[in-house]
């Protein structure tokens, strides 16, 4: 297979790890949301996961300040309204509100659940050293919801620069995993 160059500040395009989410906050006046899709599961039990949240972004002064948040999966059903959050800054605004988002209370964290996703995870920060140089945290899942009358849920998956991928085809093959 013949292969030609890839301009680097495309590579991650290659390896985005999808699907996107909606990571929600608590605010001191509300709740914010912004849209997400760096982020990878780091271990089985308990359930780790690391994502990046930049410092300019203001769920990362609130992730920060109050160490917890909830990882929202949407579906393909939601694309418009998950790039709308993407796009602006819930510093000024209730992104809960313009975008017709409704907040649900968690069990373990501040930081709320949205009713439209197809699952979502409470987490608490566990481990923030790489935060300074990367943005980087790692998070603990400590309750994990799905709705289970979605059958088979088409995630977004970001590919870059406003184009994204739709889950397809499920495929199984055999695993030895436990």
């Amino acid at each position: 297979m013949e292969k030609r160059p890839l301009p680097l500040d495309q590579a991650y395009t290659l390896l985005e790890p999808g699907p996107v989410i909606l990571l929600t906050t608590a605010g001191p006046k509300r709740p914010n949301v912004m849209t997400q899709s760096w982020h990878l599961m780091m271990e089985f039990e308990p359930p780790l996961v690391g994502c990046v949240v930049s410092n300019r972004n203001y769920s990362y002064e609130l992730l920060t300040r109050n160490r917890e948040c909830v990882i929202n999966i949407p579906t393909e059903d939601l694309a418009e309204k998950v790039v709308g959050v993407g796009n602006c800054s819930g510093r000024r605004m209730d992104k809960f509100r313009r975008f017709g988002l409704t907040p649900v209370a968690a069990s373990q964290v501040k930081a709320p659940l949205i009713e439209e996703c197809y699952a979502s995870l409470e987490c608490r920060l566990r481990d923030e050293r790489l935060n300074t140089d990367y943005n980087f945290f790692v998070l603990e899942v400590v309750a994990a919801w799905v709705a289970p009358g979605r059958k088979r849920p088409r995630t977004l998956h970001h590919q870059g620069w406003g184009a994204f991928r739709i889950d397809g085809k499920l495929i199984r093959l055999p695993s030895r995993m436990k």
